[in-house]
This record gives structure tokens, sequence and C-alpha cells, in this order.
């Protein structure tokens, strides 16, 4: 098994919700998150008062998915979350060692 962690922009969440659904993923964990990258934030103006913005929105998509459906999910975030910007987010890939389910006790792939 595997976990997938993207960090998108908030905007394309239903897109990737939606990819990743038809890649045949069902159960997926999103968090709101504040970070930057190389982009380093930006300023904005409020009330003639120029700011730095350092951390900016984004979202963390998590899934975990048998071995076999790895690339696939992989390729349908890509394409769903890609806007050709910077700032479009990243893809971490790790292993799970194991996943059970609280209320049935399953174990493996059978437990997501």
């Amino acid at each position: 098994m595997k976990k997938i962690e993207a960090i998108i922009k908030p905007f394309k969440l239903d897109e990737v919700k939606t990819a990743l659904g038809e890649v045949g993923l069902q159960g997926i964990t999103v968090t709101e998150a504040k970070g930057f990258g190389r982009q380093k934030g930006h300023s904005e103006t409020y009330r003639g008062a120029e700011y730095v913005v350092d951390f900016l929105p984004k979202m963390k998509v998590e899934v975990i998915c048998d071995d076999a459906l790895v690339d696939r999910a992989v390729e349908a975030i890509m394409n769903a979350a890609r806007t050709g910007r910077i700032g479009d987010g990243k893809i971490f890939v790790s292993t799970v060692d194991e996943a059970i389910r609280i209320r049935t006790d399953e174990k493996g792939v059978a437990a997501l």
C-alpha cells in the first residue's frame, strides 16, 4: 500500500476529488493548509498599507491505495491540479506498512 499526499491550490480540490473517484479511489482526507515554496508568498495592499502574505492557502489531500493504483492516482492528481502556473503544488508518495479498519478489524487492502 502507498500513501499519496498532494498539496494543491484550494480551487482545484473538486477537480482532484472527481479525478480520484474516476480512478476508483473512494476515500480521501482533506486538510486546509498554509505554506509557501519557491514563490515565498506575495505582497498585498490593504487600506494603503503594503504587507507581505508569507503563507498561501493550500489544500492537503491524502489517499491510501493499493500499489496497483498508485501511478493512475498520481497521474489523475497531476492532470486535475495543474494550472501551469507557479504554486501548483507537490505530490509525495510513501509506503504504508499496515492499515486497520477499527470497526471490523480488517487489515491491509481490505481495510481501505
